[in-house]
């Protein structure tokens, strides 16, 4: 019995950006474990590598490439999928993991924060879906994009205004990209998560909304990034006439 041919996503290629670590990491590995051969997508070569390697310990089928690239550096990304191209092939399977969460008040006009939150969740995320969309738009079969966007697209957070902007953006993106994608076969998943368990919260300078962070933390049991891709090896591994279009996730304590 040849057990690599018989996982749900040997033969697929996916990409995954934000795969350094939190959900990007978590669902890198886990398409890998599903038979994928996973382009692992991201600023930080060391913690790539280190996705890589704790996958090819586990003996996941698939292999996990290192593409180490600045979603938004156009050039990066360009050399990116080149890499990809080269090696793996084909993309038919995309997840837009990365993301960057820098909440304050809007009085405070942090114009830094701003632009690195829009230029990483919202601008990146459409940069790398337009370098893999020949690919996606060509193939056959199963093909899906994954947007992972968060509740606060629709949720009121005091102080997480442009954070909730690029989230709600990503949840609309989302749904246009389906009326382009769909005719051609390809699958387009929003996936929403509530509190989750990532490193994305250690990025909050603002020392009063990361204590009301922390807190909600202790208060609630949390979801983790492999909760998040568990459910993402579920949304790709239906048949490719079913589309999930659109996935909350939440911790059960959190209403």
């Amino acid at each position: 019995m040849n057990t690599e041919s018989s996982l749900p996503l040997s033969g697929r290629t996916a990409l995954v950006t934000g795969a350094g670590s939190g959900m990007g990491a978590a669902v890198a590995a886990h398409l890998a474990a599903l038979g994928a051969s996973v382009a692992a997508l991201g600023r930080r070569e060391d913690r790539l590598a280190a996705v890589a390697a704790a996958s090819a310990d586990s003996d996941a089928a698939g292999r996990i490439l290192v593409v180490p690239a600045d979603i938004i550096s156009e050039s990066e990304v360009a050399a990116a999928i080149a890499q990809i191209h080269r090696e793996l092939g084909s993309v038919d399977l995309l997840v837009n993991a990365a993301g960057v969460m820098l909440p304050n008040p809007l009085a405070d006009g942090r114009a830094d924060e701003w632009d690195r939150m829009i230029d990483t969740n919202l601008t990146g995320l459409l940069r790398v879906t337009r370098a893999v969309l020949p690919d996606l738009l060509d193939g056959t079969g199963p093909r899906d994009i994954v947007n992972i966007s968060s509740i606060a697209a629709h949720v009121v957070f005091p102080d997480y205004a442009v954070y909730a902007a690029t989230k709600a953006a990503v949840t609309a993106l989302s749904a246009m990209q389906r009326t382009e994608v769909a005719r051609h076969g390809v699958r387009v998943t929003n996936v929403e998560p509530g509190l989750t368990s990532t490193e994305l919260g250690t990025h909050i300078e603002n020392e009063r909304l990361g204590a009301e962070l922390a807190a909600m933390f202790d208060a609630i049991e949390a979801i983790s990034a492999d909760d998040v891709a568990d459910l993402v090896d579920f949304v790709v591994t239906r048949p490719a006439h079913v589309n999930l279009r659109q996935v909350v996730v939440l911790p059960t304590q959190q209403a």
